[in-house]
């Protein structure tokens, strides 16, 4: 069976009732929920973690080469950061999809450059709940190719 590891970043705990503007008004609970019943119809298993500290989600992502297939991650805030993150999914060498709900291009300055981007497969943004679920669907393709 297809494993993927989701991983959601720092805030998107607050989905739902931070800047519905930007993010909308659609909670994490709801992603995973949507998520999981994507998954359960593929046949594909998925591990599902947010965290606020980056370390965390280090420590997620060097752990995941021998046990899935492919990652999905949005990275939140870390995208244009996080230098650990990206050296992370570059050593684990394991098929990666990014995933934002907005469209990072059309948003400030300091959030058009993404550090993840470059050690990832793909990149998928701006269309809300759905970027999460192309993301989904690229992962489990890049997984089965593999």
């Amino acid at each position: 069976m297809i494993k993927i590891l989701v991983i959601h970043g720092p805030n998107l705990n607050l989905l739902g009732k931070r800047e519905p503007q930007v993010y909308g008004k659609i909670t994490m609970e709801e992603v995973n929920k949507k998520l999981g019943e994507i998954a359960k119809k593929k046949k594909v298993s998925l591990e599902i973690f947010q965290s606020n500290h980056e370390g965390e989600i280090v420590d997620k992502i060097g752990k995941a080469k021998a046990k899935y297939d492919a990652l999905l991650i949005n990275p939140a805030a870390y995208t244009h950061t996080s230098v650990a993150i990206r050296d992370a999914i570059l050593a684990v060498g394991i098929p990666t999809v990014e995933v934002h709900l907005s469209n990072i291009y059309a948003r400030e300055d300091f959030r058009h450059t993404s550090l993840i981007a470059p050690v990832a497969k793909g990149q998928i943004s701006g269309f809300g709940m759905d970027s999460y679920i192309y993301g989904l669907d690229a992962a489990i393709n890049l997984a089965q190719a593999t």
